[in-house]
């Protein structure tokens, strides 16, 4: 028997240490995959990685629920591919504490980027942290931006813990760095900043029409029905029979799925108030999903591929593209289109709605006078007749005051996460990293290595005496937060609106009701800490 890594994988590789054998990969960087494999002839039946897993998503091949089977196969196929090799477990690096006050590092964002960093960091003894996040909530895009049907890949925010809870870590919500802090004060308080800021901003698409109302960015979309506050007071035109989403990456997929669910799947979920009143009284019947390029060549995974073929009364229809496999197609690409052939050999079924994929379809102009008509696509005459287009091809990541940027990649120039200036030289104490440091790509997990990265070479930094200069503690910073009138929502304050959040939802069967007003956020903040000690 063995274990299997199913569709949840968010490639925090924390199984990877737990594995007294070494047999789950891929272990190192990231070689394309978005998910890791676990070695059927290697696995000794321990269950040591599904006890490690933070998002539950190992099972005993003997307990799969049977709309994981097909990831049995997928784990064996990637090793028939991949053959282990045998090697020495390499332990983890056991880093040498550091005296008190000689480093403290200020980060900027509260997304799963920064957590991990966060964690690194905390794990030496005598390192102090401090997080500073705008918002009143931390873990970003876990929080606004995972599905509200993943509940299970929400869970990651479990490894972070006992390291939030350390005295040595100083939380400081509701703080935006660049405007009630300056990069300049966090110098002036901490020894390195590291940015974490993310990617906020969605692509343009370049085409006549963009501009006419009923033609959204699906980033804008996820954080209205994830109840993000910038976004919970959007509306969207939810009264036409079809839906066309540009883009096949994994948030098209998710925007597709929130679309068709029923109110029944919705209510069991922790999606915003707002939104499921709105999506449960929604007319979209069919969802047209667009890619430039063909199947082989799409963005989605193949977990969340293979999910859509379980949504209750939907079907998935494939229209165009080359199926056929090739030798050349890795494990997971050759998945998708294994999957892709069972989807186009399904009959439709009366009553369904639809998710349609059409292949090589390049959006060429949004048709319109005061509201979206019709989407015209390359090579097709004849255009898609809809009021709601979302678009969902990439994101881009701000300027960061006092930091160099990259305008084309949208991220901030580095060098294994330590910021360049404009000649390569880095700019000592000031680091990156998450998606401002190397574009939006990857999953959850691929932020622990990216961290890891930028971690060591501020330790590296630190020990070479880089960072020594005197900077004012944590009394002077909270001191000077005070002074300009600031605040900020601590670990405790973030935990009483967690609680808060889970209780209401408890009372109505829900994983959570999500508090969406920063105003409402702040009051229960500050109202229910002294509940919690």
């Amino acid at each position: 028997m063995a274990y299997v890594i199913t569709q949840n994988c968010c490639k925090d590789t924390s199984c990877i240490a737990a594995c007294p054998v070494d047999c789950i990969r891929p272990s190192e960087g990231d070689d394309g995959t978005q998910m890791l494999f676990i070695d059927p002839e290697t696995c000794i039946d321990c269950g040591a990685c599904a006890d490690e897993c933070p998002v539950d998503a190992i099972y005993s091949e003997y307990d799969l629920p049977p709309d994981q089977e097909r990831f049995r196969e997928l784990n064996a196929a990637y090793f028939q591919r991949h053959p282990l090799e045998a090697g020495d477990i390499t332990a983890p690096t056991q880093r040498a504490a550091v005296a008190h006050g000689t480093l403290r590092v200020a980060i900027v964002g509260a997304g799963p980027a920064a957590c991990y960093a966060a964690t690194e960091l905390l794990g030496i003894d005598g390192v102090e942290v401090d997080m500073f996040d705008r918002l009143p909530t931390p873990y970003g895009l876990v929080r606004f931006g995972v599905a509200p049907d993943h509940q299970r890949t929400k869970s990651v925010v479990r490894v972070f813990d006992n390291a939030f809870r350390a005295e040595r870590f100083g939380c400081h919500l509701a703080v935006e760095i660049g405007a009630e802090l300056t990069h300049r004060d966090l110098l002036d308080h901490h020894h390195a900043v590291i940015y974490a800021v993310g990617a906020p901003d969605s692509r343009e698409l370049g085409i006549p029409g963009e501009q006419l109302p009923g033609h959204h960015a699906a980033a804008d979309f996820v954080g209205w029905y994830n109840g993000h506050p910038d976004h919970a007071t959007h509306r969207f035109d939810l009264t036409t029979r079809r839906a066309v989403l540009i883009g096949n990456g994994n948030v098209a997929l998710d925007v597709a799925r929130m679309l068709l669910a029923t109110p029944a799947a919705l209510a069991a979920t922790d999606i915003a108030d707002h939104a499921l009143a709105a999506l449960s009284e929604q007319h979209v019947e069919e969802v047209v999903i667009l890619g430039r390029r063909g199947p082989r060549e799409a963005a989605f995974s193949v977990g969340e591929f293979s999910a859509l073929g379980h949504l209750d009364g939907v079907d998935v229809v494939i229209e165009a593209g080359d199926l056929s496999p090739h030798p050349d197609d890795d494990v997971e690409t050759a998945a998708k289109l294994e999957l892709a052939h069972e989807y186009a050999d399904r009959p439709p079924r009366p009553g369904n709605k639809r998710i349609v994929f059409r292949f090589h379809a390049t959006p060429t102009e949004l048709v319109g006078t005061e509201h979206v008509e019709a989407l015209r696509v390359s090579g097709d005459p004849a255009p898609i007749e809809t009021t709601l287009v979302f678009r969902s091809i990439g994101y881009r990541g701000r300027p960061v005051d006092g930091l160099p940027y990259d305008a084309r990649t949208g991220t901030v120039p580095h060098r294994e996460g330590r910021v360049v200036d404009t000649h390569g030289a880095p700019v000592t104490g000031v680091y990156v990293t998450g998606w401002i440091k190397r574009g939006p790509r990857g999953v959850i997990g691929t932020n622990r290595s990216c961290a890891a990265e930028t971690v060591a070479g501020l330790l590296a930094d630190h020990a070479n005496g880089d960072l020594d200069r005197p900077v004012a503690d944590r009394q002077a910073l909270l001191e000077l937060m005070t002074d300009r009138g600031l605040t900020p929502v601590d670990w405790p304050g973030w935990r009483a609106i967690d609680a808060a959040e889970r209780d209401h939802g408890a009372a109505r069967s829900r994983p959570r009701v999500k508090l969406v007003s920063v105003a409402e956020l702040l009051d229960t903040a500050r109202r229910r800490p002294q509940l919690l000690a």
